[in-house]
């Protein structure tokens, strides 16, 4: 007796969450206890996450027991039980342990809308509502890279964060000249404990090459190490964010928040204190709104990419507020990637080659060119269309087009799972450096994209985006931008973004 495919879909990834970063974990002999990262001392860690593991494969070999002896009637209320508790039991550890792990929990909160709503509604609040640290503990932090207590720093300070994540918490503050700021606090060990892993993350890759020989997992570790580890420096996430918001200064629709220099460090980011309403209320909105805010997401990121060589690399439901007419405002700008040249010419040649031209020859050779699949693979060129076909879809051809939760969660599945009809592929298949933040799209942004039912005509919309077709405005938002672009950026079309 099996149990049903989406109960394995549960099981399998959050038992292999826990049970595989467990492997790695490898801490410093001396403890830390003055934070609420849970590091310890070495091994400790890893016991928690064996024992998550262990716990997880226990209570599914006793449930798997039961449903035998149980009537077929009643198996599917025995699954539902079981998927929710163990669901929370996985929640609520990623959201102590933070950091890298806790981020694996932030993506599955959202990436594959196929998981029942109350399995992605436990790991949601890993989004924003992560377990917070005390307020004295953040105090310290900003004593420590500030010189001074907040109470002191700050006219008021709210020592209550409004949000809390993978690296940090948010508190609202008021300056003493009257300016309302919003004050990034990193927690205390969690730079070590994600450096630590990364160190030791070749490992996990490597055991990939099981799932997935093609995987040159040393270029992937390379490029998620020097992304992540200048994730935890909030003076790089700083640098990055002065840069996009002097960019889409006075834009239409995309709004960043200033950083405030006087009251940022190395752990410590103070923008400008923004409003907006959250995804969940977002998600009650017309329509309409769902689509106008889907096109500024679209267009940001793939804005970003061709048009200013720079994509902020963690596209997930917490990091945007939303405001009526399709504005939005962009809070977290610590993962970025800046393309060269010669990286966007080969973005731009798949395109080319798919959907503009549909030669397959040329696409297959391209992407056996950049390392994607290797040359001489028992395959057809149509094969490799209808198999990489799937992530231009949407742009294929002029005309509505809705991004459904299937569409996105075929997108994981294209990636993930090997039992389909493109197993050769997806096995014989690597990610070279500088797609391995490209490919957050197509796992994150769909994601968001296909929960909102996005319609709009986006082979129009990438049109004016892609530099090498450079179209037409296509829409009233499209004539909006392209007012701001002449007035703002007369001459600065197709120029690289700099921090």
């Amino acid at each position: 007796m099996t149990l049903p495919r989406r109960t394995l879909r549960l099981i399998v990834p959050l038992g292999l969450i826990a049970v595989v970063v467990a492997l790695f974990r490898n801490r410093r002999s001396r403890p830390i206890s003055s934070g609420p990262v849970q590091t310890g001392a070495r091994g400790a860690r890893n016991l928690r996450l064996a024992l998550l593991g262990a716990k997880t494969g226990g209570a599914y070999a006793r449930h798997r027991a039961r449903r035998v002896f149980t009537d077929v009637g009643k198996r599917q209320e025995l699954d539902l039980a079981f998927e929710m508790k163990t669901t929370q039991q996985v929640a609520e550890a990623l959201g102590q342990m933070k950091g890298a792990l806790m981020k694996v929990g932030q993506m599955a909160s959202y990436i594959d809308q196929g998981l029942p709503e109350h399995v992605r509604s436990a790991l949601a609040d890993l989004q924003q509502n992560a377990p917070p640290m005390s307020a004295e503990l953040a105090a310290q932090v900003i004593y420590e890279e500030l010189g001074k207590h907040p109470d002191e720093l700050f006219a008021t300070w709210d020592p209550a964060p409004i949000a809390s994540a993978s690296i940090g918490q948010v508190h609202r503050a008021l300056t003493h000249d009257g300016q309302a700021v919003a004050v990034k606090v990193q927690y205390p060990g969690v730079a070590e404990a994600v450096a630590s892993d990364l160190n030791n993350a070749g490992f996990i890759f490597a055991g990939l090459g099981v799932l997935f020989p093609g995987l040159d997992h040393k270029a992937l570790v390379a490029e998620l190490r020097e992304r992540l580890v200048e994730e935890l420096d909030y003076e790089t996430e700083a640098a990055n964010q002065r840069a996009f918001a002097r960019y889409y200064d006075g834009h239409p629709t995309i709004h960043i928040p200033h950083v405030i220099d006087l009251y940022s460090s190395r752990r410590v980011l103070t923008t400008e204190l923004s409003n907006g309403v959250r995804w969940e209320e977002l998600m009650t909105w017309s329509q309409k709104e769902k689509d106008l805010a889907a096109e500024t997401l679209y267009r940001f990121a793939f804005g970003g990419l061709y048009r200013l060589a720079a994509f902020n690399g963690d596209p997930h439901p917490g990091n945007y507020l939303f405001h009526p007419g399709g504005r939005v405002t962009f809070l977290d700008f610590g993962l970025v990637k800046y393309f060269t040249a010669a990286e966007l010419d080969e973005f731009g040649e798949m395109i080319q080659h798919m959907v503009i031209d549909h030669d397959a020859a040329a696409f297959r050779s391209t992407v056996e060119r950049l390392g994607l699949l290797p040359a001489g693979l028992d395959v057809t060129d149509a094969d490799v269309i209808d198999y990489l076909g799937h992530f231009y879809e949407f742009v294929a051809v002029e005309g509505d087009f809705t991004i459904t939760p299937a569409y996105a969660s075929e997108t994981v599945r294209r990636f993930f799972d090997t039992s389909g009809p493109y197993a050769v592929m997806q096995k014989a298949a690597n990610l070279p450096g500088s797609f391995v933040i490209i490919q957050r799209i197509s796992l994150g942004l769909y994601a968001i994209l296909g929960e909102l039912h996005a319609t709009g005509d986006w082979r129009k919309i990438a049109e004016e985006l892609w530099p090498f077709v450079d179209g037409p405005p296509s829409t009233p938002m499209a004539l909006e931008i392209d007012a701001w672009r002449r007035l703002r950026h007369p001459d600065a079309k197709g120029a690289m973004l700099s921090r």
